[in-house]
């Protein structure tokens, strides 16, 4: 099974829309193995978008993600990161498809409630940085067999 780091951004957080975005990954089928609440420090911002550095907006995305707090998981399932991504939509929320949770309730991509690992190298990675292997769960889930073959 492949896992996936999925953050509730400070909009959704704020808009009060933890639940409806855990239900979206819950009713795609993905299965939740680790949640906590946060406020990001500078220094976890600056680890997690290093890739960014370079660019321009950079400063306002450490600066934007640690302004309140986020709810950090982890799914896991089979294609876990492009299951999530789908799920997600596009980057853009002007430009996500509709039944999507940009694309439903997003409006600017500064504001685009979450964040989702984009490959599997990164997504270890993310996962490793917000969590230790203890704060993961193993578990049966009884639908499982009702989700995939």
């Amino acid at each position: 099974m492949q896992r996936t780091l999925i953050l509730v951004k400070p909009d959704g957080v704020q808009r009060s829309l933890i639940g409806q975005i855990i239900s979206r990954f819950e009713q795609r089928g993905l299965k939740l193995v680790g949640m906590k609440f946060l406020q990001m420090s500078q220094a976890l911002a600056e680890q997690h978008y290093a890739v960014h550095a370079a660019r321009p907006f950079y400063q306002s995305l450490v600066s934007y993600i640690t302004s309140g707090p986020v709810v950090a998981m982890v799914w896991e399932g089979k294609d876990a990161i492009a299951a999530a991504r789908s799920t997600m939509g596009a980057t853009n929320p002007v430009a996500a498809a509709p039944g999507t949770i940009r694309g439903d309730l997003g409006m600017e991509i500064g504001r685009n409630l979450v964040h989702g690992s984009d490959s599997p190298e990164n997504a270890e990675k993310e996962v490793n940085l917000f969590f230790s292997e203890a704060e993961l769960v193993a578990w049966a889930r009884s639908a499982d067999p009702w989700i995939r073959e």
